[in-house]
């Protein structure tokens, strides 16, 4: 680190200690050259996620935008906001642990659809009329009868 007095770069570490409920260090440090003391942070750089819209223009992940979705399906549903935020995080979660920095909106959108056909069949086929994109009811008994089928 460059001192912020003198402008050297040797410096030591006197004092570490986590900062922001651990997310963060804390060092204290003291140039060798002029003696000044000042304080730096260390943090994870976190890459941040982008969904690849049908158009193939790129947004960053919005985890409210993904609950707002998720919501609307499971409205008048038996289906808890704690059951809800846990699918968010685990598709969040699952992306972040694959390491990749781009997914599309159709990942995304099977993803919540799994997890759906766990949590509530109702709110499934609610999110599987929008997502799919249902042209007429043939469509839609379709899908009913392939989840039908898998039962």
């Amino acid at each position: 680190m460059r001192c912020p007095s003198c402008n050297h770069d040797d410096d030591k570490v006197i004092d570490s200690r986590p900062s922001d409920e651990g997310s963060a260090i804390r060092r204290r440090r003291e140039c060798t050259v002029c003696g000044a003391r000042f304080t730096t942070y260390e943090k994870i750089e976190n890459q941040p996620l982008l969904v690849v819209k049908k158009d193939g223009t790129r947004e960053p992940f919005d985890r409210d935008k993904l609950t707002a979705g998720i919501l609307k399906s499971c409205e008048k549903r038996p289906v808890s906001t704690d059951q809800i935020d846990k699918l968010v995080a685990s598709i969040e979660t699952h992306q972040q642990n694959a390491l990749k920095r781009e997914i599309s909106s159709q990942e995304i959108g099977e993803m919540v659809m799994e997890g759906l056909k766990e949590i509530d069949e109702v709110a499934y086929v609610r999110f599987a009329s929008v997502y799919r994109q249902f042209k007429d009811v043939n469509s839609f008994l379709q899908e009913l009868n392939d989840m039908l089928k898998k039962k």
